[in-house]
């Protein structure tokens, strides 16, 4: 371990994790009051659900970050890790609620929306797959559950692919910015697997 990252993680280890609970609240506060005072311009309902949506796919990439940070820098951010995940979810969660119910706002329609429309259908695949993960992020449900909490948590990986494939079919034709998120999340997975290590014969053959 680096000079740098025996620092930086004794200056981590001095940093509670709550403050991220209560400045994840920050973000979706603000885009409401600028979308109430006009400042989100011609359509506020559009551009407060796609925002939202969009901070809560990067937070989720920082949680996914996380591991391969460690791996490769040995900076340690795990005790931050169930922060930012549930940070994360929130902001799916007021994305989804923005557009029940500032957007949609009529019943009928939202299934026929989500049968319809493959981005939402994908997107809806990827909440489902979150809600396990939310609802188990506690250090009561990891006693109980024990090796099975290990497994539920594997859900967080189609996640967040389905999640990057949402914003990207979002995005009317072929941009550049939701295609960066995507393959940044496929890098940041690929980077976890591990390859069984050769034996010395087998090396040495």
């Amino acid at each position: 371990m680096s000079e740098f990252a025996r620092t930086t993680n004794g200056a981590l280890r001095k940093i509670p994790a709550w403050p991220i609970y209560l400045i994840g609240v920050v973000p979706p506060a603000w885009l409401f009051y600028q979308g109430v005072t006009g400042n989100l311009g011609v359509d506020p309902v559009k551009a407060m659900e796609h925002q939202i949506g969009l901070l809560g796919l990067q937070v989720l990439i920082a949680t996914l970050a996380i591991t391969p940070l460690f791996r490769f820098t040995r900076i340690n951010l795990v005790k931050f890790r169930r922060a930012l995940g549930l940070v994360g979810f929130f902001y799916i969660v007021c994305h989804l609620a923005v557009w029940l119910f500032l957007d949609v706002q009529i019943w009928s329609q939202i299934w026929a929306d989500i049968v319809k429309r493959p981005y939402i259908t994908i997107g809806m695949g990827a909440f489902a797959l979150l809600i396990p993960l939310a609802v188990t992020s506690n250090n009561w449900s990891m006693r109980k559950l024990r090796g099975t909490w290990k497994q539920i948590h594997k859900l967080f990986y189609p996640a967040i692919i389905l999640g990057g494939i949402h914003f990207l079919l979002l995005r009317k034709g072929i941009q550049l910015e939701p295609v960066f998120y995507l393959v940044g999340i496929v890098l940041l997975l690929a980077v976890r697997i591990r390859f069984p290590k050769r034996s010395r014969q087998t090396a040495n053959a």
